[in-house]
């Protein structure tokens, strides 16, 4: 039996900078642009994970599946952060305004359309933040529940039997709100 010596050991992870990025980033790669649907952020938030590895000295110790599982985890935190950060950020639902340019003859629809709109909005504030949060998951960033629940934690069974109730939930509050001649 053939014993290696420690420096042979040491060289079998990958110790520097470079090396690291090389053998795992692809990987991380792949991971995140599954979860963000866009090539640009999911190169920014690759550079933001491997920024964290360059600041983590111990992490050259590790050997290779726990490097990796390592590097997933902080993949699963930045998703998670950059999740949280979108839902803050306000953005711009472009029907609104093709059906104002393309709809001049039937601007009482647009204005009830609107209405409609702020009431949902309002409803889905009422929400707790996990629900909000699977709403906007769901319905904003086009994931599955397999993929929602792998973001989550939780299980696909559950994500979906919450969708479930929160739509129910909001249908019936939104028609209830109707019922009453609305807000």
């Amino acid at each position: 039996m053939q014993q290696s010596s420690p420096q042979q050991e040491s060289q079998e992870y990958p110790s520097d900078d470079a090396a690291l990025f090389d053998r795992y980033g692809p990987i991380i790669f792949a991971s995140i642009l599954k979860h963000l649907h866009s090539r640009e952020d999911a190169e920014d938030l690759t550079v933001e994970v491997f920024a964290a590895a360059l600041e983590q000295k111990a992490l050259s110790q590790l050997p290779p599946e726990k490097q990796l599982a390592w590097l997933k985890k902080v993949t699963h935190n930045k998703l998670i952060d950059t999740y949280r950060k979108m839902r803050y950020r306000r953005s711009v639902n472009i029907d609104i305004f093709a059906e104002t340019l393309y709809d001049h003859e039937e601007p009482e629809k647009i204005v009830l359309q609107r209405e409609s709109d702020q009431q949902l909005h309002q409803l889905i504030q009422q929400l707790p933040p996990l629900q909000q949060q699977l709403l906007y998951l769901r319905y904003s960033h086009n994931l599955s529940a397999a993929e929602i629940g792998a973001l989550l934690n939780k299980s696909e069974v559950m994500v979906r039997q919450q969708l479930f109730r929160i739509r129910k939930l909001l249908r019936d509050n939104y028609f209830r709100q109707e019922q009453k001649g609305g807000y």
